[in-house]
């Protein structure tokens, strides 16, 4: 798969080099809040990282490393992964953006990830999940227009289809 470009980011595939970058984002309090535990080293992230290649090279899931297109600096994470059916939805997360980011980072990242899983992939619609907690991120995608589809104690399960996402794009 090829880079997809925004106009101040572009998200290339991660690499199993880039190991250092996601675990040292991963283990920040700044960044990992709302995220699941890390267990391990850098050794461990390359590791997963390895077998994450497996499953690109299948078609089963695309992890991103969002970079600065002005000196192509890595400033975060996004991941198309638990692909349903014969292209009915995919999963969204992995979404980690630094304090390096640049101010439309956020917005162009997961626009150019729904574009690849819809335009590129050919999907039918997205789902994720949001800790509650996590209001920041809870009001950006409502703001997308992602429709709430349920809820347990800890996240909010939301979905995005084309038609929808084409209205704000």
């Amino acid at each position: 798969m090829k880079d997809l470009t925004g106009r101040s980011i572009y998200l290339r595939l991660a690499e199993i080099q880039d190991a250092e970058f996601i675990h040292s984002i991963r283990i920040d309090p700044r960044y990992n809040r709302h995220l699941s535990a890390v267990n391990g080293g850098v050794d461990s992230q390359e590791a997963w990282l390895r077998e994450y290649k497996i499953r690109e090279a299948a078609d089963l899931e695309y992890y991103f490393i969002v970079c600065r297109r002005r000196d192509h600096m890595a400033i975060g994470t996004i991941r198309l992964y638990d692909f349903i059916g014969d292209r009915d939805s995919f999963g969204l997360g992995s979404w980690i953006l630094t304090e390096d980011k640049t101010a439309s980072a956020a917005l162009e990242s997961v626009s150019l990830a729904y574009c690849c899983g819809f335009q590129v992939l050919g999907f039918r619609a997205c789902h994720l999940d949001v800790r509650k907690e996590n209001t920041k991120v809870i009001s950006f995608h409502q703001k997308f227009g992602v429709v709430a589809t349920g809820d347990d104690a800890q996240n909010v399960y939301y979905s995005m289809t084309p038609a929808i996402f084409n209205k704000f794009a």
